[in-house]
């Protein structure tokens, strides 16, 4: 097992700065995952630290040996891609055996290392299977398993679930966790799903065009992100934004809408964003007044989707338990002990003071 350190990583792509200034450390054993929009330089870091890519400048430490001009072969690493990559005319077996055979270990051993692994997987009973006899999860619990016989010193994963249907994306993305924790093997997992993010990651790293927008446990990206793209980007339904002003020697912010959210703790500023997610929005006789554009039933809950009433004419979602009759309006409460506060014009958090 092995840490990983990535020191004052750049990339460029001619006069394009894919990637700008990335550092971060991860411990033995610990899962990072990457997440954000597509373009935002993910798989580049991820190509980076295989060494498929070179970079522009800083350093790729794994295991305290800077691997930076290093082949990939060279590297002890191991991925796992979006398509699989399995070579079609090689039964499962030979598939996962591929890369033991190359270093030269025996037959015995490596009879044993795939054979481990399949079992492991639940791949005992399709060992002398074709790729195009077996469905896509299947496919990923091999391209898994030819990672795992090589016990590598770090694993990483692009997009591995992003080609599977929605059940079975739930289904695998268990079975990498427990797997991974299982094996205790230092990952890093690229995605654009922030659920496979919130549920798979020890930490995140949410990138926004190249650069670290928030690297930290998903707990505080959901409760406390450190600006409006990481607020808007993490959370199923985005958080809703309503702009305003901090008053009252910073204690309330007066929304743009009318109402006036009261506030414990909240240093004075100038303009701001409030943020709240559509679960903190409680349907009152007195609040934010909202016309109704779509009503969403989803069995255990009811998303709620509306205009603000007045000026500012923000578009909001609100997130209700059970179902909801059909209305033109709606009078929603924001729970201010949930409310996060932005800067308008940086977008940087405003936090609390001592």
């Amino acid at each position: 097992m092995a840490t990983l350190d990535i020191e004052g990583l750049r990339k460029s792509f001619g006069v394009t700065e894919v990637l700008r200034q990335i550092d971060l450390s991860l411990i033995d054993g610990e899962m990072l995952v990457i997440v954000g929009a597509s373009g935002c330089g993910k798989s580049t870091l991820l190509r980076l630290v295989a060494g498929l890519e070179q970079p522009t400048a800083g350093r790729i430490v794994i295991g305290g040996r800077d691997v930076t001009a290093f082949d990939p072969s060279e590297r002890d690493i191991a991925m796992v891609f979006q398509n699989y990559a399995l070579y079609p005319h090689m039964s499962v077996f030979d598939n996962m055996a591929y890369g033991l055979r190359i270093r030269g270990l025996s037959r015995g051993e490596i009879a044993r290392k795939v054979e481990q692994a399949a079992a492991m997987l639940g791949l005992d009973d399709l060992l002398a299977r074709k790729p195009r006899q077996l469905s896509g999860g299947q496919r990923q619990r091999v391209a898994m398993g030819r990672a795992i016989v090589r016990d590598p010193k770090l694993f990483l994963f692009d997009e591995p679930l992003s080609n599977l249907d929605a059940k079975l994306r739930v289904q695998m993305r268990a079975e990498i966790r427990k797997l991974q924790r299982r094996l205790g093997v230092t990952s890093l997992y690229v995605t654009h799903d922030q659920v496979e993010a919130m549920t798979l990651g020890d930490r995140l790293l949410i990138l926004h065009e190249g650069r670290p927008a928030q690297l930290a446990t998903p707990m505080e990206v959901f409760e406390h992100p450190a600006d409006t793209y990481v607020a808007g980007f993490v959370g199923s339904p985005t958080m809703n934004f309503l702009q305003g002003r901090l008053v009252q020697d910073g204690t309330a912010v007066a929304l743009d809408a009318g109402p006036l959210v009261q506030l414990q703790g909240r240093r004075a500023g100038d303009a701001v964003m409030l943020g709240i997610r559509p679960e903190h929005l409680t349907p009152d006789a007195q609040g934010l007044m909202l016309a109704v554009d779509l009503i969403e039933p989803l069995g255990s809950e009811t998303l709620v989707h509306g205009r603000v009433t007045g000026a500012s004419g923000e578009t909001i979602t609100v997130k209700i338990a059970g179902a909801v009759a059909p209305v033109e309006t709606l009078t929603v409460h924001l729970q201010a002990d949930h409310a996060h506060i932005f800067d308008a014009r940086t977008g940087k958090r405003i936090d609390p003071t001592g």
